[in-house]
């Protein structure tokens, strides 16, 4: 399969005055493109070439060895095309070193036995690529004129790809942000799966077959372009036309995002009475059945991040493609809406309820990679209760506002939160209501707090940690960051304050409780406090 408007050395090689060339070493390399043609006699020249010139020389300064090293290690470094050298009228020979270069390296020598006008192949060549290069910008054009007319008509993503595909002959590769790649034209799954082995192989080793470029959406990467073939490079015709259909491609994509705004802005009435409660069984019915799917449960999740400009509709748009490709990869359905600075998720479980929770962690941790997300350290996903009755959805929502005002109490550096998790809070939360915790802390920890306060010390998170390693000494130093002896003292003065019988049972339950109860009253006196010396 040819290139458009890629002339190259082989091609060089048919026209008039080659007759009689010959090419000595280099014939892997006989694909190169050729871009400009000069006439070379002298041996310092790195400084002088672009790339993909053919160099014609008589030799004049090639007579000795290390001078002809020197030219043609430059030529290399410079990705020039090939040299082609007139024999006999100043060296007779190709010195073997050059040639075991050359075919190393795949640069093409091509010799001339007999004598030909440099001045006419220059003219010959540069004609041939002056006329491909007003050939070339009079087709990219007719080609950007034809993508314009069916932007206005085109249904589908794979419309533009076809017409890619149709105007080079070569399949074309599209991948949407965290989705799988999409191949066009469509193959048979066997074939499909040898075309990609063959594209991820050949991708990883950079060749030069594959090229791709970025669709860029509100100055985000939304998906990546690609054309691949295995057996000739691409042409700057062939780039071209990729980067036109890019554009296209962004055009139309823009478009159904704008499409997809509107409908949420439709359907957001609606998408808040059902998270409120107010929706009517007929119409949650009907709803249900326009997503096509089986659903077997569901959950409200609320993001509050700071990546979002609230001014910008376009980066919650945008958000909104990211995380939905990725929570349907883990299989939830995403209904999204906007509430305040909130971002909300109801999410539509189609697999094994059973799992849900796991799938999610996934998600949320897929999300926070990626690039959205990469540079913000203040998001945080806030998930209710699962339903498995849709009626019930907004339980789900109430408890998920729940938990994102627990979140501030819980010690840890997840960006995720679960209802389900937060039992102990929601417990200390009912007794503070009813009860005044503060007297009881007082009671139970009092020692504990004042030796602290006035001896900078650290024995309520010891305690603290030593219980949850269920008194474990050993684990309790190593997550300390002391030496065991540093635990034994601080241990010993803990028994003195509260009692030797603080790890008794009931004791222990007691002391477990009121140390989660004054984390709850008050999150960052404790989980501040976490530097030990």
């Amino acid at each position: 399969m040819r290139s458009h408007y890629y002339f190259s050395v082989k091609d060089i090689l048919e026209r008039k005055y080659f007759e009689h060339a010959k090419v000595m070493a280099g014939h892997r390399g006989l694909s190169r493109q050729v871009k400009w043609v000069h006439i070379v006699e002298v041996t310092s020249i790195k400084n002088l070439l672009n790339g993909n010139e053919l160099i014609l020389s008589t030799g004049l300064a090639l007579k000795e060895e290390g001078s002809f090293l020197s030219l043609i290690h430059q030529l290399g470094a410079c990705e020039a095309a090939a040299l082609c050298i007139e024999l006999d009228t100043n060296i007779s020979t190709i010195p073997s070193a050059v040639l075991e270069w050359a075919d190393e390296f795949d640069f093409p020598i091509i010799v001339f036995e007999k004598e030909v006008p440099f001045v006419s192949i220059t003219q010959d060549i540069h004609a041939v690529i002056i006329n491909q290069q007003y050939e070339m910008i009079k087709k990219l054009d007719f080609y950007a004129q034809n993508l314009n007319k069916l932007l206005l008509s085109v249904k589908h993503w794979r419309d533009i790809l076809q017409v890619l595909h149709k105007e080079l002959d070569v399949p074309v590769l599209f991948q949407l942000k965290e989705q799988d790649v999409k191949v066009h034209p469509l193959m048979c799954s066997s074939e499909e799966e040898l075309f990609l082995q063959n594209y991820y192989r050949d991708k990883d080793s950079k060749d030069h077959h594959i090229v791709s470029t970025k669709v860029i959406l509100f100055d985000q990467e939304y998906a990546e372009l690609c054309i691949y073939r295995y057996n000739h490079p691409f042409s700057e015709y062939e780039l071209l036309i990729l980067d036109r259909t890019s554009t296209a491609l962004a055009q139309y994509l823009m478009r159904e995002l704008y499409f997809d705004e509107q409908k949420r802005l439709e359907e957001s009435k609606w998408i808040m009475s059902w998270l409120k409660g107010d929706q009517s069984y007929d119409r949650l019915a009907t709803f249900m059945d326009e997503l096509n799917v089986s659903v077997h449960g569901g959950v409200v999740c609320i993001c509050k991040t700071n990546t979002l400009d609230e001014k910008e509709m376009l980066d919650f748009t945008f958000f909104n493609l990211v995380t939905k490709s990725i929570f349907e990869q883990y299989g939830f359905k995403v209904v999204p809406e906007r509430i305040d600075h909130d971002l909300i998720f109801i999410l539509l479980d189609t697999r094994n309820a059973g799992n849900w929770k796991g799938r999610l962690i996934k998600a949320y941790g897929k999300i926070g990679r990626s690039g959205f997300f990469e540079k913000s350290s203040h998001s945080v996903f806030a998930t209710g209760k699962y339903q498995f009755e849709m009626m019930d959805i907004h339980k789900s929502y109430e408890t998920a506002k729940d938990t994102l005002a627990f979140r501030t109490k819980v010690e840890g550096g997840d960006h995720y939160y679960f209802f389900d998790d937060l039992h102990l809070f929601r417990l200390i939360s009912i007794v503070n209501e009813n009860v005044n915790m503060g007297e009881m802390i007082e009671e139970f920890l009092s020692p504990l707090i004042d030796y602290d306060r006035e001896h900078d010390g650290n024995l309520m998170m010891t305690l603290k940690v030593f219980l949850s390693c269920q008194g474990s000494k050993q684990e309790t130093s190593k997550r300390l960051f002391i030496v065991r002896q540093t635990l034994y003292h601080r241990l010993k003065k803990i028994e003195d304050l509260l009692g030797e019988d603080f790890m008794r049972s009931d004791k222990r339950v007691a002391i477990e409780f009121l140390l989660a109860a004054h984390e709850y009253l008050q999150p960052q006196s404790l989980l501040k406090k976490t530097k030990i010396q």
